[in-house]
């Protein structure tokens, strides 16, 4: 996400832009800052995509035009000049910033910053198994998968319009580039419908280019030799362009109130759709002379526009360092609106001294230029030009040895991943020994026949074992054990395991990360099948997505006559209130049904959990265990023990 430099004085100026990159990065804003309030406010990125492919593709038509050619090298270095230094300055300073704060913001931090200077970290990312729409750990340096995508397509747009020059007309040297958009619109599509990893089809950049590709198929058919100065349009333009601007501001603001994260309908549409608004938008307002474009262009919208790349690089690493700093404050109710606000004001301060000090200089007089005038800035007579040269050194001087000082020593996991590990190390060891307890078992049972054959055959004629049970037995009043219940989670009943093993000896445990409880139903209706389901089920799997109530009633079908234990959820996601009333109301619904309160046993419990705010420590294992201790004590109550056969109301 970039703003390039203006036309030349020889050309007119495309009005509107400015107004509209402060559309674009205000949508992202509200959505990373303010959670819920503009759920697809994602699509801002893809806004800024078109109005980047447009213009950066009319500029270099007229350069084209102008000389025949494209000076490549210069180019290139006037991306760099507009890019790197503000890119250095945040990655910098984030990154040092982030050596004071407690948390997980430093987790291969190396491989971020390498990512981002090099405009590959949305391949890093997918490398990495990150994941774009989770909050939970994310990365400092996430947001930058977009200026990577633009800076690779930059890299590769002049070499295309060299080739395509040579075509005469406007609609053939647009064919090529309207072509490769659509072919990657439909791979999104297609990857989509095939069930690829969402934030795959989100960083690739293979399947996130149409906009820049479209945007540049654009410029290149409303291209024209020798445009005219500006002049007044006529009534009829106005109208049109004023409604054009108008209805594709209005799409893009219901798909930003409407669609959802990493959802199948925004890859199948919900993003196509968008991109063709913004390009209708850029070429409405780019008109010479029309009012709408000069209405976006009003000074507040200028003054944003202008700062859009700044504000943007800012204000996500701003936003996870004041929630790191912020400590348990910022988990509470009102926190992640007090989180936002001061994020949003220190992006607002930092990305306007950015702009003015760091990236006009830079971008005026070249990298040696500025860092000539800002050595001659330390000796100048003026006290606020030296006071703001000595300040950029002293940031420079402590930023870059914090920097290395953060990459030498950043961990390569999160305290989340390692409570996971630490659970899965325990079910890994939990298997082991059934393993070996059954080929015992065996070994004694072939051992038995074969020394006593006649008391086989005393036994083979007893046709009941003290083991059998008999799920068509009314219920009986039972203090479970752990050798008693069958459970089935997700990764926060997997970082509870060792705690919850050691509370309920013998239990069996079948969890795994980013389960949902649609994925619980077929397991437990697998095991069910093997008859490997104990007296009591425990269940755990509202973290990962919305649950469905047909689930719920599908896993008590299958408990049959045996009480059942809900744990519900807990973490800053949006449909965890949602799935917690759910289980309630379920539990309410029946006898010997009951929610285990793992909410409220963690919630405002200081070191109970990693750094994402819902994978539990070993002290928050206890407090899992704990809770579902607490509900297999509840269904002992004379009103839970009738069961399944009465219903509660």
């Amino acid at each position: 996400m970039t703003v390039t430099a203006p036309a030349s004085a020889r050309t007119p100026r495309l009005g509107g832009l400015d107004g509209l990159r402060a559309i674009a990065v205000a949508l992202v804003l509200l959505y990373h800052l303010f959670p819920g309030i503009l759920p697809g406010g994602f699509l801002g990125v893809d806004v800024f995509f078109a109005i980047s492919g447009f213009l950066i593709t009319t500029l270099l038509l007229r350069e084209l035009e102008a000389h025949g050619r494209i000076r490549l090298l210069g180019f290139w270095r006037r991306r760099a000049r507009r890019l790197l230094p503000a890119l250095a300055l945040v990655l910098l300073v984030c990154t040092s910033l982030a050596l004071l704060t407690p948390g997980d913001l430093l987790v291969k931090i190396g491989s971020q910053v390498a990512g981002a200077a090099l405009f590959v970290s949305n391949w890093v990312f997918i490398a990495n198994g990150a994941d774009y729409f989770a909050r939970d750990t994310p990365e400092l340096f996430r947001n930058t998968w977009s200026l990577s995508i633009e800076e690779q397509f930059y890299i590769l747009l002049p070499l295309l319009l060299l080739a395509l020059w040579r075509l005469r007309r406007r609609v053939t040297r647009a064919i090529p580039l309207i072509a490769l958009g659509i072919g990657s619109a439909l791979l999104m599509l297609e990857l989509s419908v095939t069930g690829a990893d969402p934030t795959r089809i989100y960083f690739g950049s293979d399947t996130h280019t149409f906009g820049l590709l479209l945007g540049a198929a654009a410029a290149a058919l409303l291209h024209r030799p020798d445009p005219s100065p500006a002049r007044r349009s006529g009534a009829w333009t106005q109208v049109a362009s004023a409604a054009v601007a108008a209805v594709g501001l209005a799409t893009l603001g219901v798909l930003a109130m409407t669609l959802v994260e990493g959802s199948p309908a925004s890859f199948q549409g919900g993003f196509q759709l968008a991109t063709v608004a913004a390009i209708a938008v850029v070429i409405a307002v780019t008109r010479e002379g029309v009012w709408v474009g000069r209405a976006l262009d009003a000074a507040p919208l200028r003054w944003i526009g202008e700062r859009s790349y700044g504000i943007y690089l800012w204000h996500w690493p701003l936003l996870l360092l004041i929630a790191a700093a912020g400590g348990p404050w910022s988990m509470s109710p009102a926190g992640p609106w007090i989180v936002g606000g001061l994020t949003l004001v220190a992006t607002l301060l930092i990305a306007a001294a950015s702009y003015r000090f760091v990236e006009q200089p830079v971008r005026r007089l070249g990298l040696r230029g500025a860092a000539r005038t800002l050595v001659r800035a330390g000796s100048s007579r003026s006290p606020r030009t030296r006071t703001i040269g000595i300040a950029i050194v002293a940031i420079l001087g402590v930023t870059v040895p914090a920097t290395g000082i953060a990459i030498a020593t950043a961990p390569q996991m999160s305290s989340a991943a390692e409570a996971i590990a630490r659970g899965q190390a325990a079910l890994d060891a939990q298997a082991a020994a059934e393993v070996a307890d059954a080929e015992a078992a065996d070994a004694e049972a072939a051992d038995a026949e074969a020394g006593d054959a006649e008391a086989g055959d005393a036994e083979a004629g007893d046709d009941t074992s003290a083991g059998d049970k008999s799920t068509d037995a009314d219920p009986a009043p039972i203090a479970p054990e752990g050798r008693d219940i069958s459970a089935v989670g997700d990764s926060v009943m997997l970082a509870s395991l060792p705690e919850l093993s050691a509370a309920l000896p013998e239990i069996s445990v079948d969890a795994a990360v980013s389960r949902g409880l649609g994925a619980g139903v077929g397991i437990m209706t697998e095991l069910n099948d093997q008859g490997a389901l104990r007296d009591v089920l425990v269940v755990g799997l509202g973290t990962n997505g919305p649950i469905d109530v047909d689930d719920l009633e599908a896993i008590r079908q299958l408990a049959g006559v045996r009480p059942l234990v809900l744990v519900n959820a807990h973490g800053e996601r949006d449909w965890i209130p949602g799935v917690n009333q759910l289980l309630t109301d379920f539990a309410d619904s029946y006898r010997g049904v009951v929610v285990a309160d793992w909410e409220s046993a963690v919630t405002g419990v200081p070191d109970a959990l990693a750094d994402d705010g819902i994978h539990p420590n070993p002290s928050g294992g206890e407090l899992y265990a704990g809770c579902v201790q607490l509900a297999l004590e509840e269904l002992q109550s004379p009103a839970e023990r009738l069961g399944f056969a009465l219903p509660r109301r």
